[in-house]
């Protein structure tokens, strides 16, 4: 194979992988820096169910601000994140598709192509080893972590965040974190709206609350609504724990 044959088939394996790079993610440089401190202070200690995606994000975000060590630095302790988060014998799951997909980019446009082929060879071998539960659709870890990121770009991508994570849901019922999220990308964009949300949100909240209630970000977004329906809430407002991080519900409280 000629080099232009090489480079041609390796620019191809990168755009049919399913990562940042890929998922048509082109926000403005103002906006970037936005994201990028509203990451941090979300929060990054450990047992952080989000906290690869978190990291993943950051490489991605560094990586379009210029700062290309940081971003490598980033998907590093993404991969670390991933490994350390999940209760299994091996260090490599699907859990790591989309954060070997990054870095497959990331040495490519560093012109690395000997070390972007061996990230594209690490995910061919994730997808050989465990394949998507429906033969049609993408594997639920990349659902997951594709929906996790849109939601942090505005709530015109809600319906498409919560189908993400319903397809996700489907084919992996037991990640509790994927069921939150969902819930919350159904109201998240009208928490601070006079109107409560319907009957049949307001239940998935709180069936949501009950299967994960250490999460205080949920919690708080569930007694905003009662509120909302002119329900007195001060007593259980109280007995949320103190914040840690944005995602500790004082701020929608507040």
């Amino acid at each position: 194979m000629s080099a232009a044959q090489s480079q041609s088939t390796l620019q191809a394996k990168l755009k049919a992988l399913q990562c940042h790079f890929t998922w048509d993610i082109d926000p403005s440089r103002s906006r970037l820096f936005r994201f990028s401190d509203k990451l941090e202070d979300i929060g990054t200690e450990e047992g952080n169910s989000w906290l690869g995606h978190i990291y993943n994000l950051q490489g991605y975000i560094h990586y379009q601000l210029g700062f290309t060590e940081d971003a490598q630095c980033f998907f590093i302790r993404a991969t670390e994140a991933f490994r350390r988060s999940r209760n299994t014998v091996s260090d490599e799951g699907p859990w790591l598709l989309v954060n070997y997909g990054n870095l497959a980019w990331l040495h490519h446009y560093l012109g690395e192509q000997a070390e972007s082929q061996t990230y594209l060879s690490k995910v061919d071998t994730l997808l050989k080893e465990y394949p998507s539960p429906s033969q049609d659709e993408l594997h639920p870890e990349i659902y997951a972590e594709k929906a996790w990121t849109l939601m942090k770009f505005g709530t015109d991508k809600r319906l498409l965040v919560a189908d993400y994570f319903q397809r996700a849901i489907r084919m992996q019922p037991d990640m509790v974190e994927w069921n939150t999220s969902r819930v919350i990308a159904l109201v998240d964009d009208v928490k601070y709206n006079d109107t409560p949300v319907g009957e049949d949100i307001l239940e998935k909240m709180r069936v949501a609350k009950e299967q994960d209630p250490e999460n205080l970000y949920l919690a708080a977004l569930y007694l905003i609504q009662h509120a909302k329906k002119g329900e007195k809430i001060k007593d259980e407002a109280h007995e949320l724990r103190n914040p840690v991080s944005s995602y500790s519900g004082i701020k929608p409280l507040l």
